[in-house]
């Protein structure tokens, strides 16, 4: 049976609880947190007296080198941002598809995904089309079958936050081009659980916040930024997107000639610094081993909640499930009834969809299953 990937020790929640939430409020391991604490304690609290602004303005750097390497996409074109809802909420203005062309998007996908293009629709720009994820249905050739010469953006996440479904995304961009349509991604979900390619993606942005699977802090994301993106103004461009931001030119839009055009402001350096360290453990790791990891765990899981009626949305042989999100039901037992009970019981999961939603990350071991299986049989 597989041990953790990550020692556990790094994890103070682990020592009275079972973490089986991190596709929502992800734990932060102690690297990432001492190096939170290294930057509050070493630098941040001195204001200028060790943070100068040259230094200031190269302090993304490094997070933007191993994005890169993580996300598998030119350094040059991963942006720092404060959340994903930030980019997310530009890239109607900035793709500006054709006037009432359609916009393809999952009706149970995040909000952040579609609220922006709900918001042009209701402004009578565009229609707004939405595709179902159901069970017994592949979801990305829904979408493929949806694509038509009216399609003007498909905008969609790499896996489905509820269900655990995944989208087919190289699949989906083949489709795309064909119609000329533009594609956004939302890999929240995916980067830091299993592999994440931005360039073969070819995707017009990959957007992703910096927790959850990264195991970082909130207060920072990351976006992979198309070469056609990199040549737009931004819609709200910032004082850091400029090439030499402390120049403080007032009177003029000088934009960096890379994805640095798409900073805003001063952020939350601290979540910097932790999700640098986060994502150097990640990437020590390796993107297949982590997958692999969850997948048994997942097998394990799936093999015996159905021995208590627990049914998972997809199985764990369908191409379309993700190895790290699984999504149970089943027939007679309330959801939030059982979870309540299971928090009872100290292992944290989550309702999501109406349905119980288990993360499996890279520091839960086989005993977490066994102790959420026997869980789930008592509170049956």
């Amino acid at each position: 049976m597989p041990s953790c990937l990550l020692d556990r020790s790094d994890y103070p929640t682990l020592r009275d609880s079972v973490y089986l939430n991190q596709a929502s409020l992800g734990l932060i391991g102690q690297p990432a947190v001492s190096a939170m604490h290294s930057f509050i304690d070493d630098v941040a609290r001195h204001g200028n007296l060790y943070m100068s602004d040259s230094d200031e303005v190269a302090y993304f750097e490094m997070l933007r080198e191993r994005a890169g390497k993580l996300l598998h996409a030119n350094s040059a074109q991963v942006a720092i941002v404060a959340s994903a809802s930030e980019m997310l909420g530009q890239l109607p203005l900035l793709l500006e598809p054709t006037v009432n062309s359609t916009i393809l998007a999952v009706s149970t996908d995040f909000p952040a995904v579609t609220r922006p293009w709900l918001r042009q629709v209701a402004l009578k720009k565009y229609k707004l089309r939405f595709i179902e994820d159901e069970s017994t249905c592949d979801l990305t050739d829904a979408l493929i079958d949806a694509v038509d010469e009216s399609t003007g953006v498909v905008a969609v996440s790499s896996v489905q936050y509820a269900t655990g479904t995944v989208v087919d995304i190289s699949r989906l961009r083949s489709v795309t081009t064909q119609v000329g349509a533009r594609l956004i991604v939302d890999a929240t979900q995916a980067s830091g659980a299993m592999r994440v390619d931005a360039a073969e993606w070819n995707a017009d942005a990959v957007v992703t916040s910096g927790y959850k699977w990264l195991g970082g802090h909130g207060g920072v994301a990351l976006a992979v930024m198309s070469r056609h993106l990199l040549a737009q103004t931004p819609s709200s461009p910032g004082w850091m997107s400029a090439p030499n931001p402390f120049q403080f030119d007032a009177t003029s839009i000088s934009l960096a000639e890379d994805a640095q055009r798409y900073t805003q402001s001063t952020m939350s350096y601290v979540s910097i610094a932790g999700l640098s360290a986060s994502i150097e453990q990640l990437l020590a790791l390796g993107e297949a081993q982590i997958e692999a990891h969850a997948r048994t765990l997942a097998t394990l899981l799936i093999d015996e909640a159905s021995k208590h009626g627990w049914q998972p949305f997809r199985s764990i042989g369908d191409p379309a499930a993700s190895p790290h999100i699984i999504s149970l039901g089943h027939p007679r037992q309330s959801v939030q009834t059982t979870v309540a009970k299971l928090r009872e019981n100290s292992i944290v999961c989550g309702t999501r969809g109406g349905r119980v939603r288990i993360s499996l990350a890279p520091y839960n071991d086989t005993n977490d299953v066994y102790a959420l299986i026997k869980a789930l049989g008592s509170a049956g």
